[in-house]
């Protein structure tokens, strides 16, 4: 039987699509061997590109792995300005803003690079590591991090 924790290869993945609700379950299952950790931070990414910057905008979806068993998403979409805002806990009703709440309790840390043209929203997360089960989408409490624009760095 196979290990429940992804063993990553030093490949990197990049996917380049347009940002619609049809893609993000297709990111979910192109990003299958990298736990369920990385799948939901990536289509988090990009179903916040479509609610933000808009449907049909092109996007980049990069995975890599990162030294210390450490695997970092990247998603790059054309607009700068549109920057993710990590707002208070969204009640019961509500409809949305869960998504960087989960990210940011699932990820080690995360931020924005912008550039001329366009911006890259990433996040690292620990897929695999000698204090932590051998299991994708295990929980863990949120590491500590300093403030950069209105992202976890």
């Amino acid at each position: 039987m196979p290990s429940p924790c992804p063993r990553l290869t030093a490949q990197d993945l990049t996917l380049e699509l347009l940002a619609t609700p049809a893609e993000v379950s297709g990111v979910r299952r192109a990003l299958r061997s990298y736990g369920i950790d990385v799948q939901l931070c990536a289509s988090e990414l990009v179903t916040n590109v479509i609610r933000h910057v808009g449907e049909g905008v092109p996007v980049t979806v990069r995975v890599w792995e990162e030294e210390g068993g450490r695997v970092r998403v990247g998603v790059t979409d054309p607009d700068p300005r549109a920057l993710p805002v990590l707002v208070a806990a969204a009640g019961a009703e509500a409809e949305s803003g869960r998504g960087l709440a989960l990210l940011d309790a699932l990820a080690l840390r995360w931020g924005v690079e912008q550039e001329a043209g366009r911006k890259t929203v990433w996040c690292e997360l620990l897929v695999c590591g000698p204090d932590m089960p051998e299991r994708p989408g295990r929980r863990r409490p949120s590491a500590g991090a300093l403030g950069q624009s209105s992202a976890r760095s």
